[in-house]
């Protein structure tokens, strides 16, 4: 019954996921063994019901929110009720939008018209008007060369345990999730693969116990600078994830922890904390 929740839980999102995986193609590609995500920090996409201003509208504030945090690596905006006043004005800070018909090719039916369709809106904001509202928030756009992250996550469910990899057939769902997860914050990864997991002896059990040098000289090759390390167990009774994260940056240790949310919404976190780590936008584990 745990299992059949979760994959209702998890896998509520598939049909997103199959075009997260044609958007991100190129972004899987390994580019010196880095997954690369958006080259633009100014640039975001949600998916809207029809191409109406309406919900085009709406659209644009999701949009601004997911900016801002990109191009500041700050995820704590997404909690702060500043924003509020300016994504009720998104539009006033766009550039350029398009539209990609999720069901292109297929023939409308009765009941799924232009108007009901669901479409992949990407915006593009004015970099200067991104970074003046983050000047007013009190933030700074994080230009700096963005460290790339070698991350290990290992996975519980019952009796599975196992660390995503950049290889291995039962990590595709991990992989998606991460690629999307790094995208929205403007973020690189790369992954380990079962066999330099295999030849360095690190397993599930051990991961979070194994020093950070150790798992570096594993992803150092793909081009991995800084090393993001998570564990994601199964809560039967919070019918979600249990997650930990932790990583060492500038000679200070840091650790974050939350629970009842999906993998997606765990990898977004994971991500975005390490970006709030990096940027230098303080602790995500004193974060409210």
């Amino acid at each position: 019954m745990a299992a059949l929740l979760e994959t209702k839980r998890d896998l509520i999102t598939t049909r997103a996921r199959g075009v997260v995986r044609m958007l991100l193609a190129a972004a899987l590609i390994c580019c010196s063994g880095a997954m690369a995500a958006d080259d633009s920090l100014y640039r975001a996409q949600t998916v809207v019901t029809g191409q109406g201003e309406p919900n085009r509208i709406i659209g644009f504030g999701v949009c601004l929110e997911d900016v801002l945090i990109k191009v500041s690596g700050q995820p704590m905006l997404a909690s702060d009720g500043r924003l509020a006043a300016y994504k009720s004005k998104a539009k006033e800070f766009v550039s350029r939008f398009d539209y990609h018909d999720q069901y292109a090719g297929k023939p409308h039916h009765d009941e799924q018209g232009t108007r009901d369709r669901p479409y992949d809106l990407t915006v593009d904001f004015d970099d200067k008007k991104i970074d003046g509202i983050l000047a007013k928030l009190d933030l700074k756009p994080w230009r700096s060369q963005r460290p790339v992250l070698g991350v290990f996550v290992e996975m519980q469910h019952g009796p599975k345990d196992y660390i995503v990899t950049s290889d291995g057939t039962q990590s595709d769902l991990q992989r998606d999730a991460l690629a999307a997860a790094a995208g929205k914050r403007g973020m690189r990864f790369v992954l380990p693969s079962a066999p330099a997991l295999t030849s360095a002896n690190v397993t599930p059990a051990e991961l979070l116990k194994m020093p950070a040098p150790k798992l570096s000289s594993i992803v150092a090759p793909q081009g991995g600078e800084a090393i993001l390390v998570g564990r994601l167990v199964w809560d039967d009774g919070d019918l979600g994830w249990a997650t930990r994260w932790q990583m060492a940056w500038g000679g200070k240790d840091y650790k974050w922890q939350f629970r009842g949310v999906t993998f997606d919404e765990a990898f977004r976190r994971g991500i975005g904390g390490a970006a709030q780590v990096l940027s230098g936008n303080g602790d995500p584990g004193r974060s409210k």
